[in-house]
């Protein structure tokens, strides 16, 4: 898997679109990040996974996912080598991060009620 070609799956997914943030590609939907390129290096991009989807992709592609260093990793940043991976294993990732975007997007929208 190339840049580019984790490039292309990303922005193959409804409403997303690239950004900068820190000096890397990210891609977001409807402002929400969920992807980023060249992190920590060229060799590697990174999803926002919730901690069970982390623990099973990591568990059947150890040699693709790992965490992140620190607390990033320990929460939700999934790093991927790309020259280890290949568009049949990415794209359920690639997916369930842009479904936790949406999902994250959602819980935002609901209507706050008042106490009484």
């Amino acid at each position: 898997m190339t840049p580019n070609q984790f490039r292309k799956l990303t922005l193959a997914l409804p409403d997303t679109e690239e950004r900068t943030h820190h000096h890397h590609p990210d891609f977001r939907l409807h402002g929400q990040s969920f992807a980023t390129m060249g992190y920590p290096d060229a060799a590697c991009s990174m999803l926002i996974l919730t901690p069970e989807q982390q623990a099973e992709f990591m568990h059947d592609r150890p040699v693709v996912f790992s965490p992140a260093a620190g607390a990033w990793g320990r929460q939700e940043s999934t790093l991927i080598a790309l020259a280890k991976a290949t568009s049949a294993i990415l794209r359920p990732a690639i997916a369930a991060a842009h479904q936790n975007a949406l999902a994250s997007l959602a819980s935002k929208k609901k209507p706050h009620r008042k106490l009484q």
